[in-house]
């Protein structure tokens, strides 16, 4: 091959708040720093979300293994200073019924787990290689050092075995083939591997704990049991984080742009309280198709590349899909070489050439590849790919190589692809039934080796579990309508004959159209139907514009904001407008991104943002949605529930109460650099519970804890100055109903098993200190909930044949509770699926109530949460996610595109600060005008 040579505490329940503050306080001052940083191991599993942590949203990765952090498998946390608030009792409230779970039960024998260490020389980095060389070992000596014994490994230098090995310390000596993806060929390598006995697995309390016997978790026997049932399968499938993979289980099916769908499961092991539990679950992921390369090329740019040479534009998107990418020569016949493609050449392959021997006589790649190969280049008009290290690039003619099979996509895939992995792994609830005992059976666990060796048989039938389905609350809405009471059935309704408990009022606004494909006298109809439609809900809406509407380009939309709002100040007299209505191309790139941070955090103008498509085609449905959102974006509110205004909602209405909901979105896979956005909704008006105001901020890259919940900071004037977002929203909530809370509820969104104890600690701290920041005394009661949806338990009608279990799209009923069997043995969490399903497999949310000073009962948390769900402002049904929660997931999101997209976010400004890592610019502040209102809806 051508190649050239470059130039060289023990609180369990309820307890007074001041000992918790000092015992939180004293634990911080201990063990943590004042800006703590997570730790490496879980910097790693942080994930995405997402989108950050997105649901299939606009530019969503699918089922990303890396987003599994959410309920991380099996993780020890760091900090055991206080227990995790223990189950007060179970549930009564609500029609029972039977459900089936996808948990299997797993039996234990009496059989003793021991854990040894593993030290491989020279290190080995790669779990792959490392779990390579473990299996040759135990291959060459299974039957002479090793007693007999079948050993599992983790792949990070330990090793678990079911009893005693004849030793207690040894050496061994392995001899493997490596291959050198760069370089594309294979050496032996010798490698020195040390094996000493560390511990016996605490089974008995595994047992114990099961039982509810004891709180502490024994991590060590479920992560050797764990290893122990990963074992055959990693062997079978491929290995994604926790998920397994195979284009054999279905048929993959093309994405477009190269990439194709492969289908897999995920498996963990579960403590519960029916005893340990195999959760499997299905999943679909995005791989790229083992294509020839120039057909992958092809599929990327989406033209014929056969006869004419790639632009500049068209060879930097090719090598940008290529590199890094892993492929196999197909020149050499039988000799499948392996390389790793590290570039592209800029020179077409007829143009290069490349020194053969030292005396530097030179040879072109196309006469190269002739005269050793006898192979013709066909298209040497195409770029060659490079491979191998930087100090010895070769080059390889892309008609020469062809992708190798099993390589995970792992970058953002665009609206199409999303829409076409939904369509493949969308399932209807009896279909994913089915699958997943399919896989069940599949696996083989009965006759898995290494399951029979550690004496592990797993049940082949789904768990089944009794449930409640709670009663859906009364809902109020204004007395002007005709239905001023409303009882939601099966989890949705409209607005039919009803109007907005508090309709809001807009004088004054404007609209813009971005849209080519729309015309001014449709704009107009387009606007007067919204108004219209805004005035029957219930809102005062005035029926004409301040100024016609403004047509503009949408690169210009800085230019024409600032014009409008000009204009439309000029015809007030010096009025500012209420809202503005502005109409967006379906595919807009950056326009709405840019139109939101302007208006809000400059203009300190709400707006509300419509596509082309519904412009064009109305629906009265799109139009009821929309003014929705417009009234609850201007200060109204759309329904409230019954109770909260008759004062019946248990330990919420009896005193002022605030609701908190917070979450923070990390950056897309592949963007090292961009900070996390965390963001803080809680509710200002009070018994209502259903305005949110929001805050949002930046923090450093995947950082998981809350920074700025409580900060202070030293004024030269002032001095010390206390300030962050829980205690601005607390004195928030004081102006708007005169009162501080008495009792704080802190619903808190995508928080992985592992981080509990981490970001309980850290964030209880901080809103003790933001209470106490108003008044030393000051100390409500809190109760801290993690609120988890990217988990994998599914619950399934239990007879999908009986149509009365089930709704229309043959999930469980809205109002679904499960706090039994397959929940925590003795912690208080549970799963609700609170709203109706629309298509595909209803994923239950699950709450797990980690610290509770208000003395709350299943039966009162859990009403609460399924209550809050029906109260969701953007739309007439019930949520899968806890209201406030689902806020600040959308005030997160929103916060992305404040950030400028030129602006590189760890670049050193004056007003950054530096948090155990690189700078983090500060976000744009919102305008006052904004952030008291729900703007992010």
């Amino acid at each position: 091959m051508p190649h050239w040579q470059p130039k060289d505490p023990q609180q369990k329940h309820v307890i007074s708040r001041r000992p918790l503050h000092d015992s939180v306080n004293q634990h911080l001052q201990a063990q943590m720093p004042e800006r703590p940083k997570e730790s490496s191991e879980e910097a790693k599993k942080s994930e995405g979300k997402g989108r950050g942590r997105r649901r299939f949203g606009k530019g969503a990765k699918a089922e990303s293994p890396q987003k599994t952090n959410r309920e991380t498998a099996i993780v020890e946390p760091a900090n055991r200073s206080i227990v995790l608030h223990q189950r007060p009792g179970f549930g009564q409230l609500g029609t029972k019924c039977l459900v089936k779970a996808n948990h299997f039960l797993a039996q234990l024998s009496d059989r003793d787990l021991v854990q040894y260490s593993v030290k491989i020389n020279p290190e080995v980095c790669s779990k792959k290689m490392n779990k390579a060389i473990m299996a040759q070992l135990v291959k060459l000596y299974r039957d002479s050092e090793l007693g007999h014994m079948l050993p599992v490994s983790d792949g990070r230098g330990f090793l678990y075995t079911a009893g005693l090995l004849p030793f207690t310390s040894k050496e061994f000596r392995v001899t493997m083939e490596i291959e050198d993806e760069w370089l594309g060929i294979t050496k032996e390598r010798e490698f020195n591997v040390t094996i000493k006995f560390v511990a016996h697995a605490r089974m008995h309390q595994l047992r114990e704990f099961l039982s509810g016997k004891q709180v502490d978790t024994p991590f060590d026997a479920l992560q050797a049991i764990d290893i122990v049932l990963r074992e055959i399968a990693a062997q079978r499938f491929l290995p994604v984080g926790r998920f397994f993979y195979s284009p054999d289980i279905k048929r993959p099916q093309p994405l477009g742009n190269g990439l194709q769908s492969w289908r897999g499961f995920y498996q963990s092991i579960k403590p519960t309280q029916m005893g340990l539990s195999l959760n499997i679950d299905m999943s679909a992921t995005a791989f790229i198709e083992p294509l020839p390369v120039v057909e992958f090329a092809t599929q990327i740019l989406g033209k014929d590349i056969y006869s004419r040479p790639l632009s500049d534009a068209d060879r930097v998107k090719v090598k940008k899909a290529l590199r890094g990418v892993k492929v196999e020569v197909t020149h050499r016949g039988s000799m499948r070489r392996k390389y790793r493609i590290s570039g592209l050449t800029s020179q077409p392959t007829r143009e290069l050439i490349f020194p053969v021997d030292e005396e530097k006589n030179m040879k072109s790649v196309v006469e190269y590849f002739q005269e050793v190969y006898g192979f013709t280049i066909q298209y040497p008009h195409l770029p060659c790919l490079q491979v191998g290290s930087p100090k010895k690039v070769n080059y390889l003619p892309m008609e020469a190589c062809k992708i190798v099979e099993g390589q995970r996509y792992s970058k953002r895939l665009n609206d199409k692809q999303i829409t076409s992995l939904l369509r493949f792994s969308c399932q209807r609830p009896h279909e994913q039934e089915l699958d997943i005992l399919q896989t069940i059976h599949q696996n083989g666990y009965k006759e898995d080796p290494y399951a029979k060796e550690f004496g592990i048989n797993i049940e082949d039938k789904l768990a089944t579990v009794e449930a409640r389905v709670l009663p859906a609350p009364w809902l109020k809405y204004s007395d002007e309508g005709k239905e001023k009471e409303f009882l939601p059935k099966v989890g949705h309704w409209n607005m039919v004959n009803k109007k907005v408990v508090n309709g809001s009022t807009v004088n004054y606004w404007a609209c813009i159209n971005f849209s080519r494909s729309v015309q001014e006298s449709i704009a107009c109809g387009f606007c007067q139907q919204l108004v219209q439609t805004c005035q029957g809900s219930g809102m005062e809406f005035n029926c004409e514009p301040v100024i016609p509407i403004y047509s503009a380009r949408p690169d210009q939309v800085k230019k024409a904001l600032k014009y409008v709002c000009s204009a439309a100040a000029n015809s007030l007299g010096g009025k500012e407008l209420d809202l503005l209505i502005a109409v967006l191309p379906d595919n807009n790139g950056p326009l709405y991104g840019d139109l939101k941070r302007i208006c809000e955090t400059e203009l300190g103008l709400i707006t509300q943002c419509c596509l082309t498509k519904h412009v064009l085609k109305i629906s009265r449905q799109y139009l009821a949605n929309v003014s929705l959102k417009i009234n609850v974006k201007m200060g109204g509110r759309n329904t409230v529930l019954l109770d909260a205004l008759s004062c019946r909602i248990p330990l919420v209405s009896d005193i002022p109460t605030i609701i908190f909901g917070a979450d923070v979105t990390h950056p897309e896979n592949g963007e090292d650099c961009s900070p996390s956005i965390a963001a803080v909704v809680a509710s200002q008006d009070w018994p209502e519970v259903t305005k949110y105001a929001g805050l949002v901020c930046a923090q450093p890259h995947r950082q998981e804890l809350i920074q700025d919940l409580y900060k202070t900071w030293h004024d030269p004037q002032k001095g010390t100055v206390s300030g962050g977002m829980i205690r601005e929203l607390l004195l928030s909530f004081q102006k708007a109903t005169g009162q501080k809370p008495l009792r704080i509820i802190f619903y808190r969104d995508g928080v992985s098993d592992g981080q509990f104890y981490q970001v309980l600690l850290y964030e209880l701290d901080a809103i003790r200190k933001a209470c106490a920041s108003l008044e030393p005394s000051y100390q409500p009661p809190v109760t801290f909930i993690v609120v988890q949806k990217r988990h994998h338990t599914r619950l399934f009608a239990s007879n999908h044949n009986d149509k009365s279990s089930m709704d229309k799209s043959g999930n469980i009923l809205p109002g679904t509770v499960v706090d039994t069997k397959i929940c925590h043995p003795t912690e208080f969490d549970f799963y609700l699926c609170s709203h109706a399903g629309i298509q595909g497999t209803s994923r239950p949310a699950h709450y797990h109530v980690l610290w509770d000073e208000n003395n709350f009962s299943a039966d009162e948390i859990q009403s609460l949460t399924n209550n809050l769900c029906y109260t969701y402002a953007r739309c007439t049904r019930s949520v899968s996610l806890v209201p406030p929660a689902y806020y600040a997931h959308l005030a997160a999101y929103r916060a992305r595109f404040y950030m400028e997209p030129h602006v590189h976010e760890n670049a050193s400004t004056r007003n950054s600060r530096t948090v155990h890592g690189p700078c983090v610019r500060p976000l744009p502040a919102l305008k006052e005008k904004v952030k008291n209102v729900m703007f992010y809806c």
